[in-house]
């Protein structure tokens, strides 16, 4: 079935819902690299930043110039010199630096002020907003290089923002900075969106280029970092002469400074976006302190997700069918793995302290999910309950998954294996076959 057809756009909108009610009055800093705004989908993003607008969303968008301020120079015969990723900026550059900027405001400007009929914008009136929210100071000299009027951000005008943002506005931050003396700074644009991030307590920040593509060895896209993970990619210097450098640096800093998720886009991928903030999977590279994917203890209000999870197996007789109500009152037993709020494993210990064993039961694993090692990381934590119960063994009963099991460390027995109360219980019709494991 295609994608496009009336079912999936359905499926798709009632899946999402959750993560609209999320996001609805959270604060998100997106930054579009430079070389986007020379792009033909430019407009394409636009309607995606239009879209989080109008569900709630309080944006900043920090746009780039790297790639147009180095033409404005070329095209004034000067040139360009760089040290530590940062232009050194001398008056006649700042020149072409204040042209090439404010020209791209202008440009975003009239973007966001698109309302033709049967297009996205259309009725979107939206507002967006630029200023001298940020002031900057001088870079001064560094290793002996005079950066003259290249600056770092010294701080964000935060009241400013929110008072924007009370107002229904999209705030648009340009890597140029004011000082208290009334000087101009260039500034770095990720640098500019990280502090703004953090300034504001941002729930997001998302950051978006060309490529911005982090892959393993074996060209798997990098799905989730901790910024520690992050720091370790930045010291191997894999990407010192890509933008990927301070795109990721810029994640790591606010990933290490209270944001909670930094994200990179590659925004070669059509709805990058829309498809990173309302899917599970997303598409990009998270950056972030807490997983979004964690194994806990179940609780009462995880039944309604277990049930969803188990039922397609117990309709093909791969489990025992459960009630709600027996859920309900066995929910003690589970254990689960949560992902961004969806159950997509789970699993149950019922121990038999007088003959130091317990049975593992109801282990499941969503579809999507099966190649990553999941089943094993339930299984080693209901392991270590189970040791804590002074428990030293555990016993599965199976019907199709024995190999699994057998791959986890369990060894076939015999239903004489059982504790006698659980083979009071043996359903010989159903004739699952018994393995044990020692702890």
């Amino acid at each position: 079935m295609s994608s496009t057809t009336p079912d999936n756009q359905v499926h798709w909108f009632r899946h999402s819902s959750p993560y609209i009610n999320a996001h609805r009055g959270r604060t998100f800093v997106v930054m579009l690299a430079g070389e986007l705004l020379d792009e033909p989908r430019l407009p394409t993003l636009i309607h995606d930043l239009a879209l989080l607008n109008s569900l709630g969303i309080k944006l900043v968008l920090v746009h780039g110039a790297r790639p147009q301020i180095s033409a404005r120079l070329k095209d004034a015969g000067i040139e360009s010199n760089f040290e530590q990723h940062m232009r050194i900026t001398d008056a006649a550059a700042l020149d072409g630096v204040m042209a090439a900027v404010g020209a791209l405001r202008l440009k975003l400007e009239g973007l966001f002020s698109m309302g033709l009929a049967n297009s996205p914008m259309h009725n979107a009136s939206i507002r967006l907003i630029s200023g001298n929210f940020v002031v900057a100071k001088p870079v001064g000299v560094r290793n002996g290089f005079d950066y003259q009027h290249t600056g770092e951000v010294r701080r964000i005008d935060v009241d400013a923002i929110r008072q924007q943002h009370n107002a229904g506005n999209v705030v648009l931050l340009s890597p140029l900075g004011c000082s208290p003396t009334g000087e101009l700074f260039n500034v770095n644009a990720e640098e500019v969106a990280s502090t703004a991030a953090i300034a504001l307590g941002a729930d997001k920040l998302i950051l978006m280029g060309n490529d911005l593509r982090l892959a393993d060895g074996s060209d798997n896209l990098l799905r989730e970092l901790s910024p520690q993970e992050a720091g370790k990619l930045l010291a191997e210097d894999l990407f010192k002469d890509s933008n990927i450098d301070r795109q990721l640096t810029a994640a790591c800093h606010a990933a290490s400074n209270g944001v909670g998720r930094a994200h990179l886009l590659d925004a070669n991928v059509d709805g990058a976006l829309i498809k990173e903030l309302f899917t599970r999977d997303g598409c990009g590279t998270l950056v972030t302190r807490e997983t979004y994917e964690t194994v806990r203890g179940a609780r009462i209000e995880d039944v309604g997700g277990i049930l969803e999870l188990i039922e397609p197996l117990e309709a093909d007789g791969t489990l025992v069918r459960r009630s709600r109500e027996l859920l309900e009152n066995e929910i003690q037993r589970f254990a689960i793995t949560e992902r961004d709020g969806m159950v997509i494993a789970c699993a149950a210990l019922y121990p038999f302290p007088n003959d130091k064993t317990g049975e593992l039961a109801c282990v499941a694993v969503h579809p999507s999910y099966r190649k990553g090692e999941r089943g094993a990381q339930l299984l080693a934590y209901l392991e270590r309950r189970a040791r804590e119960q002074g428990l030293q063994s555990l016993f599965v009963l199976t019907t199709l998954t024995a190999h699994w099991f057998q791959q986890q460390g369990f060894e076939a027995a015999g239903v004489d294996a059982l504790p006698g109360a659980r083979q009071s219980l043996y359903n010989w019709q159903r004739n699952s076959k018994v393995f044990v494991k020692p702890l």
